[in-house]
């Protein structure tokens, strides 16, 4: 006997524009920033959010996975209808309908949401009840609260002038291209966040390497006098108009473009800014999520590594080097770390490296060439650049992938690719910003990485703090080998 068809259908009057509530509830990929019972959530495959046949793949705070697809979208009649592809929970051909429409009466809006899905008899009550108001009307007021909230923090920022006026703080910039010494504090304030935009106290700022070629000149990416960093965590003042996915006081991180990150308080772009999950600290997120962002789409989307492979690591105590050790022998590899300095070959077995291989009798291809009997490294991860690349081609195994995703020496310089054919080598050279620049891929990546610290595939090793203004001592130490990990700056804010 077939399964008894089981129809649920909801709705309710939200006191909100419906501009207001259908940019809440319109973001395919957004409910885990306001449904109660939705912990992460991320758009498989990195489509667009609104794109009709995105797939959003989420998990319930009750540690259930749920997949489901978007079947229609019009901005036009503000409603979606969307399908379960598959899930934890016994909900079977489950089609559902979002929709909104206008109440003339106080510029309200009514909100009905319905659907229809089998579950295993016995169960259709239960399921019935479950999606009526576990899901439907626990999202009603779940989205009329953060409405209400928008509401009040729109009309408290017209009315206050710490709202309106600029947050005053300190920053450290560079006055010109140079050595550590360029370094100056100075005086900084944020403006209130404009469209699309926050306003964030930060509480740690990570420092990268790039921010030492920003400094040196090596890339013009900055005109002096300016601020480096690309990365930072601490908690959002306020939210600029159109801004759903983000609140006041929600604990945030970033690492993206534009540079700026040195400074004490910043307004930016809303679109790449992180939630953090409370187990995640201001520390350990300024000092791992560029390194664990770079790690993660070089080892599952770059060059997935797979069990049984070799892989080798430049600098494997470094912040993204410890990162792909550890990742790369929980996916099953062995992991060759390649270092120059004898200290660290202790802290590169304790990140994961099977074997660590240093200057010596034996160059670094004969090592590893005799660690693999003969078959070479599958996937090399090579950040070191000039110094480095040569070897790297020679230590790679036929059709082996050398991923060139660093230049601390300098640039490699011209190659003439035919000389890679003797080894039908595959070359890679990524760029950061190409793998993060939307907010369904960060989002997508961010999950991924913040479940491998939770489940302790990896370890985000802060190991050198300085205050904000001590970035001139955490260059020359980061420029001149003497980290390992990560490295944070902390930014003191006055009670």
């Amino acid at each position: 006997m077939a399964a008894e068809v089981v129809t649920v259908s909801r709705s309710t009057v939200i006191d909100a524009p419906l501009d207001a509530v259908w940019g809440v509830v319109r973001d395919f990929n957004d409910h885990d920033q306001w449904h109660p019972v939705v912990r992460t959530s991320y758009i498989e495959n990195f489509l667009k959010a609104d794109q009709v046949g995105a797939v959003r793949n989420f998990l319930l705070t009750g540690g259930e996975r749920v997949r489901e697809k978007l079947l229609t979208l019009s901005d036009r009649e503000h409603s979606f209808r969307y399908t379960i592809v598959d899930a934890d929970v016994p909900l079977q051909n489950y089609v559902a309908q979002v929709s909104l429409k206008p109440v003339t009466d106080g510029d309200r809006t009514f909100w009905s949401w319905s659907s229809k899905f089998q579950t295993p008899p016995g169960l259709e009550q239960e399921m019935a009840k479950l999606v009526a108001e576990g899901v439907y009307e626990a999202g009603f007021d779940a989205v009329r609260q953060r409405v209400q909230r928008t509401r009040q923090a729109t009309q408290s920022t017209a009315v206050h002038d710490d709202s309106i006026t600029a947050q005053p703080g300190s920053s450290m910039l560079i006055t010109r291209f140079g050595g550590p010494e360029v370094f100056r504090s100075d005086k900084y304030s944020a403006p209130a966040p404009g469209p699309g935009q926050v306003r964030i106290r930060q509480h740690a700022v990570g420092v990268n390497f790039i921010d030492v070629y920003c400094r040196t000149g090596y890339f013009r990416a900055l005109n002096p006098p300016a601020v480096p960093g690309l990365e930072a965590a601490g908690e959002i003042i306020d939210v600029g108009e159109g801004v759903t996915h983000l609140e006041s006081g929600q604990r945030v991180g970033y690492a993206c473009l534009p540079f700026g990150a040195y400074v004490s308080v910043r307004t930016m772009d809303a679109a790449l800014v992180i939630p953090l999950p409370d187990g995640i600290d201001n520390i350990t997120a300024a000092g791992g999520l560029l390194k664990g962002i770079t790690a993660d789409f070089l080892l599952h989307q770059v060059s997935p590594v797979s069990a049984g492979e070799t892989v080798l690591v430049y600098a494997p105590a470094g912040g993204v080097g410890s990162l792909l050790c550890q990742w790369s022998n929980h996916l099953g590899a062995t992991v060759i770390g390649a270092t120059s300095n004898p200290e660290k070959i202790q802290p590169a077995r304790e990140a994961g490296a099977h074997h660590v291989i240093t200057p010596g009798k034996s160059s670094l291809v004969e090592q590893v060439l005799e660690l693999t009997d003969g078959h070479g490294a599958d996937v090399i991860f090579d950040a070191v650049g000039r110094d480095s690349f040569a070897q790297s081609v020679a230590a790679l195994a036929e059709r082996g992938h050398l991923v060139s995703y660093g230049q601390a020496s300098g640039d490699i310089g011209v190659w003439d690719i035919g000389s890679l054919a003797s080894k039908s080598a595959t070359i890679s050279r990524p760029n950061y910003a190409h793998y993060t620049d939307t907010r369904e891929k960060v989002s997508a990546i961010a999950e991924r990485l913040f479940k491998a610290i939770e489940q302790r595939i990896v370890r985000i090793n802060v190991n050198h703090r300085f205050a904000l203004e001590q970035a001139e001592e955490a260059h020359r130490l980061l420029q001149t080998g003497q980290t390992t990990g990560s490295t944070v700056l902390v930014c003191d804010h006055p009670v």
